[in-house]
């Protein structure tokens, strides 16, 4: 703090007198300028607030035992971090929902450095996934775990992004129905082959693993078409063989199962098979985060995941900027009241009022898939 630097040229500055109120005046030893150096009330406050709530460090062990904390933080809970437009075109994007509570999801899209957009709504459905990539430049492929509703969202939104389905979780989809030691050959068998999954790495030995997967299939065929009759009804005997079996067949006939093999997008670089990226790099982070604070209410719960994510951005603005250009609980009450008696229908966009997804700081209008 006692080695000031001028903005203009950098140049180390003196001390020189002070100013009427008291203030201390510097001047540069290179040009002559002369300023005031004003304490940032707002920054010292804002990294108080973050360095917080993205630590283990709990509220009592701040100043004054948590209550001026408390009291100097109070309008940083009140803001909104909303993502920007996302214009730049990036080769992968991963995207992932993440849960807080019943009802309540927020649907996250980022790359291998750094988080791009995010969105709140009620579930992983087909209307709050648009309203997440239409904000977004579509990239040339996009890694997911198959969650609900999106393959529909990308087709509509992204319709020239591949999709790549992850293979760690088609693989735990066959695990949950065969568990980790299945009993009969047939789940011992398709258990073996999802477990190939991890150790494909040639577009030869996908062709290979997809052939014997279709053998596999013509052999159990007619076992696993087996019926029993309960109470009444007939129902297939090995019902859970079926779903797994279901699970990845529908993979392969989608031609999502092995889009990092693709030999035209291969010629840039590797590409990943899971979305590893996404759930290590921000979904473990931010079950961290409420994890060290529990006990948040939850539109605080959500505001951390927001707070979180917009650090996390490649180019965050500064306190300053974001006090004044975020909005906050009450410009969405203003809004909230306005739409509520003006309902605007619409099949393309997530509504008012279905749910904590307030759409209108989301960027409504579509992103241009053409560009210069």
């Amino acid at each position: 703090m006692n080695n000031k630097t001028f903005p203009s040229c950098g140049a180390a500055m003196k001390r020189n007198g002070r100013t009427g109120t008291g203030a201390q005046r510097w001047r540069c030893r290179a040009c002559g300028a002369s300023t005031v150096h004003a304490y940032d009330s707002d920054l010292a406050d804002f990294n108080a607030f973050l360095g917080w709530l993205l630590s283990k460090e709990t509220q009592r062990s701040m100043p004054g035992d948590g209550r001026t904390f408390r009291r100097r933080s109070k309008r940083f809970w009140k803001v909104w971090p909303m993502p920007d437009v996302v214009d730049e075109v990036h080769r992968v994007v991963f995207v992932d929902g993440i849960y807080l509570d019943r009802g309540l999801c927020v649907l996250i899209a980022c790359t291998e450095d750094h988080v791009l957009s995010w969105y709140l709504a009620r579930g992983e459905t087909t209307a709050a996934w648009r309203a997440l990539l239409r904000t977004i430049a579509p990239p040339e492929v996009v890694a997911t775990d198959g969650g609900s509703g999106f393959a529909s969202a990308a087709a509509a939104e992204w319709p020239s992004a591949m999709v790549q389905r992850c293979t760690f979780h088609a693989f735990c989809q066959v695990k949950r129905r065969t568990t980790t030691g299945p009993k009969l050959l047939a789940g011992v068998e398709l258990y073996g082959l999802a477990k190939d999954l991890f150790g494909i790495r040639m577009l030869h030995q996908a062709d290979l693993w997809v052939e014997r997967l279709l053998g596999w299939y013509d052999f159990w065929n007619d076992f696993l078409d087996e019926r029993t009759r309960t109470d009444g009804r007939w129902e297939y005997t090995h019902e859970r063989l079926r779903k797994a079996r279901r699970s990845l067949l529908r993979l392969v006939n989608e031609g999502t199962l092995f889009t990092y093999l693709d030999s035209g997008l291969t010629a840039e670089g590797p590409l990943p098979s899971t979305n590893n990226v996404i759930e290590g790099g921000v979904n473990a982070q931010l079950r961290n985060v409420l994890r060290n604070h529990r006990g948040l209410k939850a539109d605080r719960r959500v505001k951390a995941v927001y707070w979180w994510c917009y650090m996390h951005t490649e180019a965050p603005k500064g306190p300053s900027e974001i006090l004044t250009s975020m909005p906050t609980d009450d410009d969405i009450d203003v809004l909230r009241e306005f739409y509520s008696g003006n309902p605007v229908p619409s099949m393309d966009s997530v509504e008012w009022g279905n749910g904590l997804t307030w759409s209108e700081f989301h960027h409504s209008a579509a992103y241009p898939h053409s560009t210069e």
